[in-house]
């Protein structure tokens, strides 16, 4: 009987990126696999049957932008963000690795990597020096594809935080000090040109923000400086640094013709100066915006929301919606980062509280809730910014990004009615906080799938599928 299957997943309003939705549409999975989409199912027979009730049923979000393996070892992080990811519909992350020495080294993480996810995963491996640049078609190899660049890094603000060696103390936290001078910015980008790869980059110029950090501790100095700290931060980091950054890149990507993506743009001067690079130049740039861009400006009072580059205003906020209903933007990414309250708050100061906050969780039920259910963007939307074209972007289509016959069958089920309260604890991260904390969110995923396995439904985790999740290999 051609209409067998081990799972069906019935009464779905199936929503397709780039074609629309599907109500009553019956979804057959065999190996993993989407099989087959059906109206009728009379002669289907299936191993188990998931009545999706009507509710909508997504491509699984792929998130391209998660920072793991900093704060714990891998072995432990995988686990964590992973489930924690699930929570959220999301069945793909792609890790930021950030390594202090060759990647050619890398097969301890990836043995750590492997069997201790929940959903599937991917890899960026970070550049930082020119004797990696010589460990890229190495990289290929693994199924690597995608190298980053931080832009940021330079004069006064070249600490960073490397991931850990697996199989260490959760304590053992690797500062290194980098400094992405333009010559390694140029040669990534020949390299990366010749290899057919992307370069993801962090568009801040380290000069403009390491002198606005100089001028506003000074500020500071004089009493009753007033000003809400993470206005302070913004100020220290303006728009105009990420605006100089992009025009800059653009310009040598032009000239090797190298395919630029670059992550969590925020303000609209950023997002509207690469929209005008897309247009004038013949390579592929995209672009990348953050669930926390589109909830929360520098009129927010907790320091926990320091994040790079930092939160804007009200106006940014709004300009970021519109500029993602309107296909100013790509793909929405998390710039998840696994830290913890204690670590984040550093001394209690703006200069010593760490960067970054976890957000993996909560990107789709953002969008759903202050998206979807608001009106700014619609469900099609929604599908193409979290998976279609990140899937794209990215050398996984359409091996995932869709649904359709042929595709993984990684699925998330979403309820647009059911509202809950966030908090660390439904979030299930390593995190012990989140920005969000309090936040009554409307619309959730009810069910995760990763290649046909249930990983969470309604909230709660499937322990056994421990292990589940595959490296994406890309090529």
């Amino acid at each position: 009987m051609s209409n067998t299957c081990d799972i069906l997943v019935t009464n779905a309003s199936l929503v397709v990126p780039n074609k629309g939705i599907f109500p009553d549409t019956n979804i057959l999975i065999d190996n993993g696999k989407i099989k087959k989409l059906l109206r009728s199912v009379d002669d289907v027979n299936a191993g188990k049957k998931i009545n999706a009730d009507g509710k909508y049923v997504l491509p699984g979000v792929i998130d391209p932008h998660v920072h793991y393996g900093v704060y714990t070892p891998i072995e432990k992080a995988a686990a964590t963000e992973s489930r924690s990811a699930s929570i959220g519909g999301v069945t793909t992350i792609i890790r930021m690795m950030r390594l202090n020495h060759s990647y050619k080294n890398i097969e301890p993480q990836l043995q750590a990597s492997s069997g201790t996810h929940y959903i599937d995963y991917a890899i960026h491996a970070s550049v930082f020096n020119f004797d990696q640049l010589n460990d890229i078609e190495y990289l290929k190899q693994k199924g690597i594809n995608s190298f980053k660049l931080y832009l940021n890094l330079g004069y006064d603000l070249n600490s960073i935080s490397m991931d850990q060696e697996p199989g260490i103390s959760d304590d053992d936290i690797i500062n290194e000090e980098v400094n992405i001078t333009p010559e390694l910015v140029i040669a990534t980008l020949k390299k990366a040109s010749e290899t057919s790869s992307i370069v993801l980059v962090h568009a801040e110029d380290s000069l403009i923000c390491s002198r606005g950090i100089v001028d506003a501790k000074e500020k500071m100095k004089v009493q009753n400086y007033n000003k809400k700290p993470l206005k302070i931060w913004s100020d220290c980091r303006p728009p105009r640094s990420e605006a100089h950054t992009i025009s800059w890149c653009c310009k040598y990507a032009r000239d090797l013709g190298c395919s630029i993506y670059f992550v969590h743009l925020g303000s609209r001067l950023a997002i509207e100066r690469a929209a005008e690079e897309k247009i004038r130049t013949p390579i592929r740039i995209f672009t990348e915006t953050c669930p926390h861009y589109l909830t929360h400006s520098t009129d927010n009072d907790s320091i926990l929301g320091k994040v790079v580059p930092p939160l804007r205003t009200r106006e940014d906020v709004a300009f970021a919606w519109h500029a993602l209903a309107n296909g100013l933007i790509d793909t929405v990414g998390s710039d998840h980062v696994a830290n913890t309250l204690s670590l984040k708050r550093g001394n209690g100061d703006l200069w010593s509280t760490l960067s970054g906050f976890p957000g993996v969780a909560t990107l789709l039920p953002v969008l759903l809730s202050r998206g979807v259910n608001e009106g700014k963007i619609d469900l099609v939307k929604v599908s193409q910014v979290t998976s279609y074209n990140t899937a794209k972007i990215f050398g996984m289509y359409p091996k995932k990004g869709t649904i359709q016959p042929g595709s993984d069958a990684d699925l998330v089920i979403v309820d647009l009615s059911l509202r809950q309260r966030v908090s660390p604890e439904i979030l299930q991260s390593h995190s012990d906080y989140t920005i969000y904390d309090g936040w009554e969110l409307n619309g959730w995923p009810v069910m995760t799938m990763v290649r046909g396995r249930v990983i969470m439904e309604n909230g709660k985790i499937n322990e056994s599928a421990l292990g589940h999740g595959q490296l994406v290999h890309r090529h």
